[in-house]
C-alpha cells in the first residue's frame, strides 16, 4: 500500500506529533491507514486543529473509551489542551459490512463501542511510549473483528480508490461509466457503506486538493485550481470552500500562509 499523503490537514503547522502508518496487507480493503497524534502542551496553551476529513469512518481509541465516527460532511476541529493521544483507523468504505448499523447512521457524529480489552492494551501502549505496538494492537483488533469485504464493499473501495486517485473524475456519471455501473448502482454503494451522498465523496477529495495547492504553492492562482480539479469556474470552487470550509479559497491561504510563516518563526 502507498504511504499515506497529508490530505485533510488544513494547518499542518499546528500538528501535534502526528504520525500516519499504511495499514498491514492483511487489512487490505478494510484500513487505509493507522493515525497517532501526541501532545504535551504548556498549562494555558490551546492548540486547535482543524481538518477537512476524508469521506470515510474512524475508529478512534483515546484515554476516554473506544468509539466509531462516521463521516464528516463539513471541516472540523478540536482543541487541545494539556496532554494527550488518541489512535485511530480510517475504514475503508468495505468495513461497514461487519459493522453495527450503517455509516448513515452516525453521519456527523460518533457512538461508544464497548471494547474494554482494546482499550486497556492500547493504553498501556501508549503510556510506554510503544507507538508501533499500540498500531499492532488496534490493527490487530481489526483484523479479528472486521469480516473480508463482500462483493458490495469491494465495489464501493473501487468508487473511492477512483475518486481519490483520479482528479478528473468530478462528476457521478463519470465515476459510474469508468466502474461499469449505472449512477443509481453508485448512489447505493455510497449510501449503504460510505454515508455520504457519491457527489459528496467527489467534492470532498477535489476540495481537499484543492486546499492542499492553495496552501503548498503560493504562485497557483485560485482560479488554475479550480480549473485543474474540474470546477466550471473560479466561483463555484469558492461556492464549495465557503460551504465545507466556512470561508473563501483566498483566506484560507491567508490563514494558511500566516500559519507556516508563525511556525518558521519559532524553529531554531
Amino acid at each position: 500500500m502507498d504511504a499515506p499523503d497529508g490530505r485533510g490537514i488544513l494547518f499542518p503547522e499546528r500538528l501535534p506529533t502526528f504520525t500516519r502508518v499504511p495499514a498491514p496487507e492483511s487489512l487490505h480493503g478494510l484500513v487505509r491507514w493507522c493515525w497517532l497524534p501526541r501532545w504535551d502542551l504548556p498549562a494555558g496553551v490551546v492548540s486547535r486543529q482543524e481538518v477537512l476529513p476524508f469521506p470515510a469512518s474512524n475508529l478512534v481509541v483515546e484515554p476516554g473509551g473506544v468509539r466509531l465516527h462516521g463521516p464528516s460532511t463539513r471541516a472540523s476541529h478540536r482543541d487541545l489542551t494539556g496532554s494527550g493521544w488518541a489512535v485511530g483507523l480510517l475504514l475503508r468504505p468495505a468495513a461497514w459490512t461487519s459493522l453495527p448499523g450503517g455509516p448513515a447512521a452516525v453521519r456527523d457524529t460518533s457512538v461508544p463501542l464497548d471494547e474494554p480489552d482494546l482499550l486497556a492494551t492500547v493504553t498501556a501502549a501508549m503510556a510506554a511510549g510503544a507507538d508501533d505496538e499500540a498500531v499492532a494492537v488496534a490493527t490487530g483488533w481489526a483484523n479479528e473483528r472486521l469480516a473480508p469485504p463482500d462483493e458490495g464493499g469491494l465495489l464501493a473501495d473501487a468508487f473511492e480508490d477512483l475518486v481519490a486517485g483520479d482528479r478528473d473524475v468530478v462528476r457521478v456519471d463519470q465515476a459510474a461509466e469508468r466502474l461499469g455501473l449505472t449512477v443509481r448502482a453508485v448512489q447505493r454503494l455510497a449510501r449503504r457503506y460510505i454515508g455520504v451522498a457519491p457527489l459528496a465523496v467527489i467534492r470532498r477529495y477535489r476540495l481537499q486538493e484543492a486546499a492542499q495547492r492553495l496552501r503548498e504553492d503560493p504562485s497557483v492562482t485560485i482560479a488554475a485550481v479550480a480549473a485543474g480539479l474540474g470546477y466550471a469556474d473560479q466561483a463555484h470552487l469558492s461556492a464549495d470552500f465557503r460551504q465545507v470550509l466556512g470561508l473563501a479559497p483566498r483566506d484560507y491561504r491567508r490563514a494558511a500562509g500566516a500559519a507556516t510563516s508563525r511556525g518558521a518563526s519559532k524553529t531554531p
